[in-house]
């Protein structure tokens, strides 16, 4: 009798076993030869050669599908040992999986061009109102080239603008100060990402995210960059941000010129940025608009309302 032992990397062990070990004791069922021992992410198998070489396979491809689709059933686990293809295998055109196993996808018309966009080129700027997917397609990408190693690193970046609050009455160090700036970009990360895995990304700094300010100085190479709430940059800002690309490297800005924070005598680097960029090789924009908003319904209405409130005044 020989021994193996298989780890499994870069997923949540907790998802492969089930609930209550209920995956892990199927797995067992279907390979009565093994006897098999799981302790943390370490599978230890006992049993025939060949018999461990199929357990090996099999665990290999569910391993695959939980890192691919974040999620994994007693049906998926039948398909795949009998070499059958998943029911989430015959959905399209789906960048990532949610944590619960939603597929992630364009759903119009503009969201498809901001995808198409990012893969025909190095930088591209996604500019509409809020609800329209901006910020969490745009994650959806990054963690996909993260997925499939064509990045190694991904970089999310916000400016922390002073909107009603100064900063330096908010209460804790400058670390919880800037937090709240960047809780948005936290929030889609967790809805893509299992909660352990993507700390252990944090930790390594696979995963970075960081106020605009931070960016000074640096290279960023091997990554996909998101400069999100662009509209809140000045000229100065962003063109420091723009020249720090580097090697190997995709972004994507993303912003909503109907929500700029700055003070009014203040250009926005976004707006400048888009006057001064469109049209050059390399570089796409995309604009998304009020039939693009995927929220809840009413935020169309309330884009409306406050679209007419802004004609009227401008006009009275």
């Amino acid at each position: 009798m020989t021994e193996r032992h298989i780890v499994l990397e870069d997923i949540d062990p907790i998802v492969f076993y089930g609930v209550n070990n209920e995956h892990l004791q199927m797995l067992k069922s279907l390979h009565p030869k093994l006897r098999i021992m799981a302790r943390g992410n370490v599978l230890r198998i006992l049993g025939d050669e060949g018999e461990m070489n199929r357990f090996e396979e099999n665990a290999e491809k569910i391993r695959t599908h939980i890192l691919k689709y974040n999620s994994i059933n007693e049906e998926d686990i039948i398909d795949i040992i009998n070499g059958h293809k998943t029911k989430a295998d015959a959905v399209k055109d789906v960048l990532v999986f949610t944590t619960s196993g939603r597929p992630i996808k364009g759903r119009s018309e503009n969201q498809q061009r901001l995808i198409e966009s990012f893969e025909a080129n190095d930088m591209v700027f996604a500019v509409g109102p809020a609800g329209t997917g901006k910020t969490y397609l745009s994650i959806a990408l990054a963690v996909k080239a993260l997925k499939e190693k064509t990045a190694k690193k991904i970089i999310l970046s916000r400016p922390a603008v002073e909107a009603g609050e100064k900063l330096g009455f908010l209460p804790g160090d400058m670390k919880e100060k800037i937090d709240p700036y960047l809780q948005p970009l936290y929030d889609a990360l967790e809805d893509m990402i299992p909660a352990v895995k993507l700390q252990d990304m944090m930790d390594k700094h696979i995963i970075q995210i960081a106020p605009l300010a931070f960016m000074r100085g640096r290279t960023l190479s091997d990554a996909v960059v998101i400069l999100d709430e662009a509209q809140n940059t000045t000229p100065a800002q962003i063109r420091m941000f723009l020249t720090r690309m580097g090697w190997n490297t995709k972004m994507i800005i993303t912003g909503d010129m109907t929500q700029i924070d700055l003070p009014k005598t203040q250009l926005s680097g976004l707006k400048e940025a888009l006057r001064i960029l469109t049209g050059i090789e390399g570089i796409g924009v995309v604009e998304l608009t009020k039939k693009d908003i995927v929220r809840h319904k009413l935020v169309t209405r309330i884009v409306n309302a406050y679209e007419a409130a802004d004609k009227k005044q401008e006009t009275g």
